[in-house]
């Protein structure tokens, strides 16, 4: 296969270690070799450029086009799957070269791109989110119809009581899920819920920790409110979603248990850009409002509490052109290279793929960025993939190319 050289870029290996000059050889979808006057068969000229790992978001939603509950209901079963294949270009496009999908994509969607068929992201998949009734995730309307969505490759996700969610928590790891999704709090997008309450209890949730664990998988749980997310964390959830409504004992929870917390303040600030076009009822609309202002203080509190924190945009379908900019929001809070690290070596070890991905070093998979600036200093940088990215690698391959 072909050699290709990432020549005489500053290169950031994710580690924390300040950058040096140098090059990286990349081969058969791996690092082979970094270091000085290196070669290959073909070269990419980082000089004057940064040089750093793929980027990580480990909370999208590839599959979901918008949140107007009406254009659903008219849409074509099939339209989705197409329209994924755009946000998943668009999220390359970006510099994100891994996901975690939190709902939505099925297996198919997720093989099409390791296959190649289409350009996107590795995938982590979670199907299906497990919801109790009524709670975040339960799709019924108050006319008693229902706008959730099931087919075979993406069964139904409401349960109660520990028997029936042991049955479809292995539904769900059967339709081919790489990590269990739960929501343990009410949510904003949903009408018919409050984000402030708990959902699901203590025994519900150790049953689905205990069952994903025996199928060497792991929890992530929605989680807006305080409740929820010290249900999820002391019951083995590995990761806090959102959590904009956490509290100080939440924050020590969540250091006590080695957990990660994924905010994600972005979808929030882009459905307040684009106003009244997702067609949400008001009800929503006062609690974009409601979490949009808490959600940069949690996180705030939550990085000064040495929480392990990691990258997120919760963006859905149409709206993937924003993902850039949680960098931004994010810059407010933290600094710029604990922002990359969120995005790269953290999210690797949040996915269980240490050392795999998410830094620039031999036998890792060759996916990796080449930026104008320097990203450690200014997250601008990475907000603006458009002005400043000039180069996407992804398993060896170069998928964007904007030199």
């Amino acid at each position: 296969m072909t050699r290709i050289v990432i020549a005489g870029g500053q290169v950031f290996d994710g580690t924390g270690a300040a950058p040096v000059t140098a090059d990286v050889v990349l081969e058969n979808g791996r690092i082979l070799d970094i270091g000085p006057d290196l070669d290959g068969d073909e070269s990419v000229d980082a000089t004057g450029a940064s040089v750093v790992p793929g980027l990580f978001d480990c909370h999208t939603h590839v599959m979901m086009s918008g949140v107007d509950w009406l254009k659903r209901l008219s849409t074509p079963f099939s339209l989705p799957f197409f329209e994924a294949v755009g946000n998943l270009r668009t999220t390359v496009e970006c510099g994100i070269t891994s996901v975690r999908d939190a709902g939505g994509a099925d297996l198919g969607v997720a093989e099409a791109v390791r296959r190649g068929l289409i350009v996107g992201p590795r995938m982590q998949i979670s199907i299906t989110p497990l919801s109790q009734t009524g709670g975040h995730g339960d799709n019924w309307m108050i006319c008693g119809a229902s706008l959730e969505v099931v087919h075979p490759g993406r069964p139904s996700g409401i349960v109660d009581g520990p028997d029936e969610v042991r049955r479809k928590l292995r539904e769900v790891i059967r339709a081919g899920a790489d990590v269990v999704k739960v929501m343990t709090s009410g949510g904003v997008l949903s009408p018919r819920d409050d984000p402030r309450h708990g959902h699901f209890r203590d025994d519900e949730i150790a049953v689905m920790v205990a069952e994903a664990a025996a199928a060497g998988l792991y929890v992530m749980s929605h989680a807006q409110a305080a409740e929820g997310i010290k249900a999820a964390v002391r019951n083995g959830v590995r990761s806090i979603e959102h959590g904009n409504l956490l509290d100080d004992e939440s924050i020590r929870l969540l250091g006590a248990r080695d957990a990660y917390l994924v905010p994600t303040l972005v979808t929030y600030w882009a459905l307040k850009q684009e106003g009244m076009n997702h067609g949400l009822p008001r009800g929503s609309w006062d609690k974009v409002d409601a979490v949009l202002g808490e959600g940069l203080a949690a996180l705030e509190r939550a990085a000064r509490g040495g929480v392990r924190i990691v990258f997120g945009t919760d963006l859905l379908g149409g709206m993937h052109r924003h993902q850039s900019h949680e960098f931004r929001l994010r810059a407010e809070v933290q600094p710029p290279l604990e922002i990359v690290r969120s995005a790269t070596i953290v999210a690797a070890d949040l996915l269980g793929m240490t050392g795999q991905i998410g830094v620039v070093a031999p036998d890792a998979h060759a996916d990796l960025l080449v930026v104008d600036g320097d990203p450690l200093e200014d997250a601008e940088v990475l907000a603006d993939p458009a002005a400043y990215l000039r180069a996407v690698v992804q398993a060896g391959r170069l998928v964007v190319d904007r030199r």
